[in-house]
């Protein structure tokens, strides 16, 4: 390969390369990129915005070692095989440098799977399941949202301090719901152990029969409820639970539930007085995030959701990666950069742990609350969550992660 290489004209040397290499030898660096976006719109069109901001940015800085970012998107249509599919023609024919994306736990299991045979970088930005860094990780995934067990750790906290005993649960029956579930009954029988469990309903994602659930739990009746729904069927428990009266004199506890993308859509009839994790971008007052919400504003005419951020962090999580490699898209380059990676985000600082490769991106947690001037659901009586503090010890995480993984 070396002796042919002298001879060869530039393009027929480039077109020798591997694929993966190919992109990044013209200059530019190709960020492929999967996900749902068909069947979560609501989450998935701020999130490309997200993206898009941070490319622009980075471009508009100059690139990386001179290399300018070009994102290439494809639909896995919510299913695994799509997704494993779609990376492999976005490998093929698009010449991709980067591997990055996904939302559903699921789809996001399989790009990890497929990361660590075909021994390619993937950053899983949006995907919360634990599995992802934990029992299915491997040396090639990275993810970026904070994991169920993080955010449902951050809940927990929270829900201890209702001292409440009879607990009904409610979630999407796939991967990530069930994840949140498992972990919420561990940690809270760890602290709790005379609490109660009393009614659990776990209704198919997007085909939720809300008024038979809402009722089932109201029967069983609970001290408090624990949700993990969100999306479509979010709204239609809330209209449900509102209509029979499963939420007077309860507490619920809700994981995603103030997140724009699901509580601006309640409109008057969100939620008051749940303690939930969202995303309350019109009152941080920080230099990080004023800078951020002033240029996505200024670019795309709108408020960010939680989405937003999470694109957004994804690219400037694999720019800043590139520039500890000087831009080379190299694989085991790349996955030394992300060992330790630092990250500046509008949440603050954001660090990829190396002994599990995931991210200490945190989340807001407080209370719901109905704000007549926006005439939406909006999140009060926060605080910022860092995930740092949320995640079990080295101990513990060489226990979940297998050895060979790391």
């Amino acid at each position: 390969m070396g002796f042919h290489m002298r001879w060869m004209t530039p393009a027929l040397a480039l077109a020798a390369l591997p694929a993966w290499q190919s992109a990044a030898a013209q200059g530019v660096i190709k960020i492929g990129e999967i996900n749902s976006y068909k069947a979560q719109p609501a989450f998935l069109e701020p999130y490309k915005k997200g993206m898009e901001l941070a490319v622009e940015q980075v471009n508009a800085a100059g690139g990386v070692a001179g290399k300018k970012l070009q994102l290439v998107v494809r639909d896995d249509n919510a299913t695994p095989g799509d997704a494993v599919r779609a990376a492999e023609e976005l490998y093929s024919r698009e010449k991709i440098d980067v591997l990055t994306g996904s939302f559903l736990s699921h789809v996001g299991l399989a790009l990890t799977d497929y990361a660590n045979q075909k021994k390619r970088f993937f950053l899983a930005s949006e995907p919360l399941t634990d599995k992802i860094v934990w029992a299915n990780g491997n040396h090639y995934t990275f993810r970026l949202r904070g994991s169920t067990y993080m955010q449902t750790a951050m809940l927990v906290e929270e829900a201890l301090k209702l001292k409440k005993k009879r607990w009904a649960i409610v979630y999407p029956n796939y991967e990530y719901g069930q994840s949140a579930v498992a972990t919420f009954k561990k940690l809270m029988k760890e602290k709790q152990p005379d609490i109660e469990f009393v009614a659990e309903q776990a209704p198919t994602l997007g085909k939720i029969d809300a008024g038979s659930v809402v009722q089932a739990l109201a029967d069983a009746k609970p001290d408090a409820v624990f949700n993990v729904l969100f999306a479509t069927d979010l709204g239609k428990f809330v209209r449900e639970g509102n209509t029979r009266g499963l939420f007077k004199g309860r507490e619920v506890v809700g994981l995603l539930t103030a997140e724009p993308e699901y509580l601006d859509p309640l409109k008057k009839e969100a939620p008051e007085g749940w303690t939930v994790t969202g995303y309350p971008w019109y009152s941080i007052n920080t230099p990080e995030h004023a800078a951020f919400l002033k240029a996505y504003q200024t670019r795309f005419k709108d408020y960010p959701r939680l989405g937003t951020i999470v694109g957004y962090n994804a690219i400037q999580s694999i720019a800043a990666g590139l520039r500890k490699t000087g831009g080379d898209p190299d694989t085991e380059k790349l996955i030394a950069a992300f060992k330790g990676l630092e990250v500046a985000t509008p949440f603050g600082r954001i660090t990829y742990r190396a002994q599990d490769h995931q991210s200490t991106m945190g989340a807001y947690v407080g209370k719901t609350a109905y704000d007549d001037k926006l005439k939406r659901g909006v999140l009060v009586k926060y605080r910022y969550a860092d995930g740092k503090d949320y995640q079990p010890s080295d101990e513990e995480v060489k226990k979940l992660r297998p050895a060979a993984a790391n």
